[in-house]
This record gives C-alpha cells, structure tokens and sequence, in this order.
C-alpha cells in the first residue's frame, strides 16, 4: 500500500472543526483543504478509510469524558453523587436538574455533537470532490460512515437541545457562523434521512469495529421510535405515529434477523478489553490501548472506587454510585447483571487486581453500589493495554440487545400490552441470557420493557433517552416519576441478601422539580455569544432538504 503524510490533513480538519464550536477563536479563517493535497488522497479504498477513522474516536472524545454518563445515567437517576465537587459536579448537576448554560461538561457536549458533524461534512465533501480510482459502491459505504456519525449526531441534538443549527457545508458556516436554529422535528428528519442513507449503502459486513448496514438499521430504529413520539397526537395523548412504529419495527427486525451478530453468552463479558468489537457490538467507538490524550476512554479513572482497581492514581469515583432509587428497581434475583453494572462490599471480582488474586470490595466508607461496568482493572490485569486516564475498553453506543428491546417497544406500539410471538421471543433473548430471571411467557408490557432497558442499559448512558422518548406522547407521567424518584438519598447496600436500608445522610445539594421545559438542555452560553440566533428568544425556522428521500429501503 502507498503511504502518504495523511497527518496533516486531518489535524488541519480537526483544528478548523474545534475552532468553529469553541475551541480557538483565532482560527477561523484557517483553510485546511490544501488542493495539491487532496488531489493526491482520496485515491484507493485505503484512503477512504483513513479519512473515515476519526470519527470512531477523536471527534466523540469531549462527549464521551463526562457528559455521556453523566447525562444519560445520572439526569435519569441511575447514577448519584451525594457531594458536589470538582470529580462529581457532571453527575450532580444532572441528578438535580440545575445544569446552567455554564455546566462544563453540557459545553463539552455540544462541541464535540458539532466536531462530529463537522468531520463528516469534511469527509462527504472531499470524497465527493477527490476521490479517484475507486468505485461508486466504495465511495458510497465511506460517505454512509460519515452519514451515519452525522445523523446520530443529530438525533442527540435534537433529543437533547430540539432546535439546533443544521448545516451540510463546512465553508458556508465558516463565511457566516449567525446561523439560524432548524425546527426539532426537521433536525430529527434530517438525522434519519443520514441514517436511511447508511443504511441503504453501507456494507453487510466490514473490518472489525467498523459500521455495517445492520448498525444504521439499528440507530434508524431508535430515530423512528423518537419522530412516532414527536409525530402522535400531542404530549400527553398517549399515542404514537404508527407509520413510525411500523418504520422502527421493521428497521429493527432486520438487525434482529442477522446471523452475523448475536449476544454473548456471558454478560460480564461484555465488558472486557479482550471482548472488544464482539458480535453484540453494532456501534462502539473505538479507543486507543496507551494512545494520547483524546483518543482514550477515560471512564474508569472517574469510576474506579480505589487505586487498588487502576493501580494509579486515578481512583475518582468513591462518591459516584448508584442511586438508591436504581438499586431499588432492581429484581432481587437479577444478581449477574447488577454484579456486572454496580459493586457492592464483599462482592468479588477475580479478574481485578489479579496479581493480588483478585478483588474484594471494601468500600465502607459509605457502603453504597460503587460502578462495575466499565471498570477493567490495571494494566497488569490487561496485558498493558490500560494507562493512566485510559482503560481502552470500547465505549457500546449500540448493541444488540439494545435493538432487540427496541423492536419489542416498537411492536407494543400504542397498546398497553402484546403478546406477539416476535417481540416475546427477542424480549426473552435479553431477559433471559443470565438465567437469573424467568421468561415472560404470555405478554409483556410498558414496563416490562421498561424494567430491561433500565437494568440491561445501565451505566451505557441510555436511560435519559428512553424517558424522553416516553415523554414524547406520555409527558406528564415521565415528569411524575421523575418527581417521585429519590434523588438525594444515601443509602447502604448489602449485596448478600440485596437489601437497600435508606441513610440518615441526605445529600448537600437540593433536587429542583422536573418541568417539561428541564426535559431539554440550555444551549451553552459561550455558544449563544458567538450565535445570538441560538438564544430561546430567536425562532427556529424549517429546513430546506437538499435531496429526496430514499423511499425504497426497504423493498
């Protein structure tokens, strides 16, 4: 294979791509796009994967250091922090809705949301432009990779935030960055209409940890549940868009049907190094064993209860644990997942401090649930393949018992219960795979589902949206159990008998309501002031769509 100085190219892409959303002011009028330069890349399958790569890692970073569980896991009280301090303040703010336009971490997230969006547009814009000797089919499945980041960027905007700036190209918004907000329901269109590209021109299979068509089918499926949410009958009717949960259901039987992907046998496995990019991985952005700063997974170091985990310093995570409201959801005979998700005093984790013979939890200063998932002990657990700040372990943003409970939710549609063989049967698969629970045999419901998603999806910074997309068309009874969850107890654990005894401690912070207007985030004000048309007082306006949509995805 040629070798060329790629380097260049793409600290140039990313250096303009932080500085349009925060990052250097100065920079803006730096042009990246060295003609002579592209002229000569973009010339083999080889290339069109190097252009693809960083958007498996770099571009996530920002999101994926503190934002993804702290919003996902902790806004939805799986997670807790009764302290509010420099190591926990991105859970508490969450916990408690009283995240500002000046929350670090909700900042971090809209730029690395925008550095997603805008490395994509980098990279459909010069495949269409440069690349050469390389097929339509080629140039198609890497500009789906782009689309595909690109579009589930855009669904976690327009979850999180409603109306958002959308934009196709990179130097219109460079010439001019007083951009108008589009509408929640466009920003939403436009994210699936990524996503149906994907998943019409992706590949089947691919090299390992990159996207297939059955990862875009995957993600199509939780965009078309939202938009049946946000196209029913209002906030609290109760009913959904069924052309959209036909969609959803129908996106998410293909996935469900694959032979090439499948779940582990083992749920604990799921959650080691050496099982990364197994076959239950659709989507996992893809981290570098001992590589700098930016290319890491940094959740262990914010989790890990004691330095007898990381063998290091980095042992933030005595005072993050789960709520008392999580641990009291749990069914007390699903050990293997809670095990595998929460630790608490006494339970044993061989394959932790292995040189000592493994791991015992001691953690009395407080006797809460402390964080197992994602949690892979020191580099001399793991071949040296942890460093300090990196565990290297795979961040799952889609598998596939995810997609199996997604088709589930999309065949109980608008009733409140089914019993259809189908989404029985890939219910059971998740509920089923630890053989701690029964299979539920005769239908299931809301809740069932409910109960699943929350105990299979913990700490994988899913929950938040599973609520919202409940919200969509049950809004006052998310706020209600939102309301009614404790979020400001501690409490103490006993993992023998699974007993949770409340605390006389109560948190040092207090828990503001949820409100339908806290059910979406405020745009960061350093944001605002470089876009005044980003501010609450500004309307949003509807999208010009510069294509047609795919209609024959599914013939």
């Amino acid at each position: 294979m040629k070798t060329k100085n790629n380097k260049g190219i793409f600290t140039a892409i990313l250096l303009v791509t932080a500085c349009l959303f925060g990052a250097c002011d100065d920079f803006l009028d730096y042009a990246p796009n060295d003609r002579n330069t592209l002229d000569n890349f973009f010339q083999s399958p080889e290339d069109l994967l190097a252009a693809t790569g960083p958007l498996y890692n770099q571009v996530w970073f920002d999101f994926n250091d503190k934002f993804f569980y702290g919003l996902g896991d902790g806004r939805s009280n799986n997670l807790f922090s009764p302290y509010s301090d420099k190591s926990n303040d991105y859970i508490t703010a969450y916990v408690t809705f009283t995240e500002t336009q000046l929350t670090g971490s909700l900042g971090s997230a809209w730029q690395s949301f925008y550095n997603v969006i805008a490395q994509s547009n980098n990279v459909i814009t010069n495949i269409r432009d440069f690349a050469k000797n390389v097929s339509d089919e080629q140039k198609n499945a890497a500009t789906g990779e782009a689309r595909f980041m690109r579009g589930t960027a855009y669904w976690y905007l327009a979850s999180l935030w409603g109306d958002v700036v959308v934009y196709e190209d990179q130097s219109k918004l460079i010439d001019n960055y007083l951009v108008s907000k589009t509408q929640s329901l466009d920003v939403m269109e436009f994210a699936i209409r990524d996503l149906e590209f994907a998943a019409k021109y992706l590949p089947e299979t691919a090299a390992s940890g990159r996207l297939t068509r059955y990862s875009a089918f995957g993600m199509l499926a939780k965009a078309y549940l939202s938009m049946a949410g946000l196209k029913g009958n209002g906030v609290n009717s109760g009913i959904r868009s069924q052309e959209y949960l036909d969609l959803a259901a129908k996106a998410a039987k293909i996935v469900c049907e694959s032979a090439q992907y499948q779940l582990l046998d083992n749920y604990a496995e799921l959650f080691k190094i050496q099982n990364n990019n197994n076959v239950e991985s659709l989507f996992a952005l893809q981290w570098i064993p001992n590589g700098d700063y930016g290319v890491t997974n940094t959740q262990q170091a914010y989790f890990a209860y004691s330095t007898l985990i990381t063998g290091d310093d980095t042992d933030w995570g005595k005072w993050a644990v789960a709520s008392m409201d999580m641990m009291n959801f749990y069914d007390n005979r699903d050990q293997t997942r809670r095990k595998a998700t929460w630790m608490g005093k006494g339970d044993f984790y061989p394959e932790i401090n292995t040189a000592n013979g493994g791991l015992t939890v001691d953690n009395t200063a407080h006797n809460m649930a402390n964080v197992k998932k994602g949690i892979v002990g020191s580099a001399k657990d793991n071949d040296n393949k942890v460093s300090r700040m990196n565990s290297a372990l795979n961040t799952y943003m889609l598998r596939l018992a995810d997609v199996y409970l997604l088709y589930a939710e999309a065949i109980l549609g608008n009733n409140a219960s089914t019993d259809n063989a189908e989404a029985l049967k890939y219910f059971n698969k998740v509920r089923t795979r630890t053989k701690d629970l029964p299979a539920i045999t005769d239908k299931i419901t809301y809740k069932d589902i409910q109960y699943e998603r929350r105990v299979e999806l913990a700490m994988e910074g899913q929950y938040w949206y599973d609520l919202l997309r409940r919200a969509y068309y049950q809004q006052q009874e998310v706020l209600n159990y939102l309301n009614d969850q404790q979020r400001e107890k501690e409490y103490a654990f006993d993992p023998i008998d699974f007993t949770i005894t409340p605390s006389d401690n109560a948190a040092s912070h207090d828990v503001a309501p949820a409100t339908p207007e806290r059910l979406l985030l405020p745009i960061p004000e350093s944001e605002i002031a470089k876009n005044p048309l980003l501010s609450q007082a500004q309307p949003a306006i509807p999208y010009s769509f510069t294509e047609s949509k795919i209609t024959d995805l599914f013939e």
